[in-house]
């Protein structure tokens, strides 16, 4: 399912936020930087489900759980993307990640970007 998004600022300052963590997430994978590039790809990917979110309910999210909880029953086909991605996210931190963890969450920000139709 594509989204229709008409933009207002609060949506503007979504995006933009969005695509400065995909742009900088792609200059740390360039770098082999892969720990940072996950962490920034999946800020990215929140951001993008907030977007939807916010467009969909009217309301931002205020923590993951949330996110979580509301993306459960919005779109299945995105929390199952998400929830399996935060697991990457939260082993950035205690981890070294590689190329292919890396790879499937740089993947699923540009899925989920064209889902809601947002270029990035």
């Amino acid at each position: 399912m594509l989204y229709s998004m008409e933009i207002n600022e609060t949506e503007k300052i979504l995006i933009q936020n969005a695509r400065e963590y995909y742009e900088i997430g792609l200059d740390a994978e360039k770098k082999k930087n892969y720990n940072s590039a996950i962490t920034l790809y999946f800020k990215a990917l929140a951001v993008f489900c907030d977007l939807l979110i916010l467009k969909k309910i009217g309301k931002i999210p205020s923590s993951h759980s949330e996110r979580f909880r509301i993306l459960e029953t919005l779109d299945k086909e995105i929390y199952e993307l998400v929830d399996r991605d935060f697991t990457f996210y939260q082993n950035s931190y205690r981890a070294r990640l590689g190329l292919d963890a890396c790879s499937i969450i740089h993947d699923d920000v540009r899925r989920i970007s064209e889902k809601i139709g947002i270029k990035i």
